[in-house]
């Protein structure tokens, strides 16, 4: 196992109709920047309920911050923030949202240019200030309300950052506020979910015993779930697996001190920017392409995850990792979400674009072990088709 620094001071409030207590949560003399996406968290009540748990207190509202949040939008959101002197931020939504207000939290306090801090992740990443902000979580995907990043759609492309002051200081996380999303969000946050854990996972042996242990439970319980959850929207225990699930995969905890991929996100990002696919649809694209031909470096732990997961044991290893890849995509498949570019009308003389947008943003050699080249994700897409 690797060395490691673990740090995690996010304040989890898990459970069914916890809102009573963000009066105490949320300091009593702050003025709070209240964020959100679209209208759902308005027409299902979600706002309302925020809004009258945090009486006697001066509160903004800024709405409209996009699924793969906009840097445009998030920097009016700046200004407010500067104009209004917001000393708290609050999230209401999913992951796009909470990243979007960590983005907020660390461009108010940046003087330059706010691409800088997508251009730059130097820049970022040694921010010594920045607003403090909390979550309410209302759909279970990415993580971001337990994680110090964020990804963020901008002018330069579809960027990551992270920085330690953007943990939140609290998320509230009831599963029942999943319960009115509609189907395909609810697949999208399996997909999102399994794939992140498989990006700290599928990469090579490390004696991570506890990291592999609880991966592949994650694993395992969003097979055994992620059917389920989404035909019975309203049944708390299933959707409060999922909602675990997502956040513990990607709080930092099965990460530490094992190699990572990131791959199949970086190839998908671009996907996203240039053709407006969903973000947990690319990963389902790219992750059973980028297994088969990452197969010799990949081998023991698609081996072992074939065994321990997916009860996968007989044949050869080739006809194992042959089965192990199907069995995978045709999970992803079962949850509504296809898995070839050919079935969001992307063909081969797309590639050539897709590989422009990865060197432009000098993803040319991705991976656990950085041998990911062009000419390797060229070949990945190609077999995506």
């Amino acid at each position: 196992m690797n060395q490691f620094n673990f740090y995690n001071p996010t304040k989890i409030i898990f459970g069914r109709d916890r809102f009573n207590e963000l009066d105490h949560l949320v300091p009593k003399d702050a003025k709070v920047l209240v964020l959100y996406g679209g209208g759902s968290v308005k027409k299902f009540g979600t706002l309302d309920r925020v809004l009258a748990a945090l009486p006697n207190r001066e509160i903004l509202e800024f709405g409209g911050i996009e699924a793969n949040p906009r840097y445009e939008t998030l920097m009016k959101a700046v200004d407010v923030v500067r104009a209004e002197k917001i000393d708290f931020l609050l999230a209401v939504g999913g992951g796009s949202v909470i990243d979007g207000t960590k983005f907020i939290a660390l461009a108010s306090y940046y003087d330059g240019d706010g691409l800088d801090l997508l251009r730059d992740r130097s820049i970022t990443a040694n921010l010594k200030q920045a607003l403090p902000l909390a979550a309410v979580l209302t759909l279970a995907a990415t993580g971001s309300e337990m994680n110090r990043g964020g990804v963020v759609s901008s002018p330069i492309g579809k960027l990551g950052f992270g920085n330690d002051l953007v943990f939140p200081k609290f998320s509230l996380v009831d599963p029942s506020l999943t319960f009115t999303l509609p189907e395909t969000q609810v697949a999208n946050g399996v997909v999102d979910t399994f794939v992140h854990v498989m990006e700290q996972y599928m990469t090579y042996p490390a004696e991570g015993r506890f990291q592999d242990r609880t991966s592949e439970g994650i694993l395992k319980t969003l097979i055994e779930i992620g059917r389920a959850t989404i035909d019975n929207p309203t049944d708390y225990d299933l959707r409060a697996n999922l909602v675990w699930c997502a956040t513990m995969g990607l709080n930092g905890l099965i990460g530490a001190g094992v190699p990572q991929d990131w791959a199949t996100h970086r190839i998908g990002h671009e996907l996203t920017a240039l053709f407006g696919i969903d973000h947990a649809k690319t990963l389902a694209i790219i992750m059973p392409s980028l297994w088969n031909i990452m197969r010799d470096t990949k081998r023991e732990k698609l081996l072992q995850y074939g065994e321990r997961v997916l009860n996968i044991t007989t044949g050869s290893e080739e006809d194992r990792i042959d089965q192990i890849i199907e069995t995978t995509r045709q999970f992803f498949e079962s949850l509504g979400i296809k898995t070839r570019l050919s079935d969001y009308g992307i063909g081969a003389d797309q590639i050539d674009s897709i590989l422009a947008a990865l060197e432009l943003h000098n993803m040319t050699a991705l991976g656990e072990r950085g041998e990911i080249t062009l000419e390797i994700s060229r070949k990945i897409l190609e077999g995506a088709i």
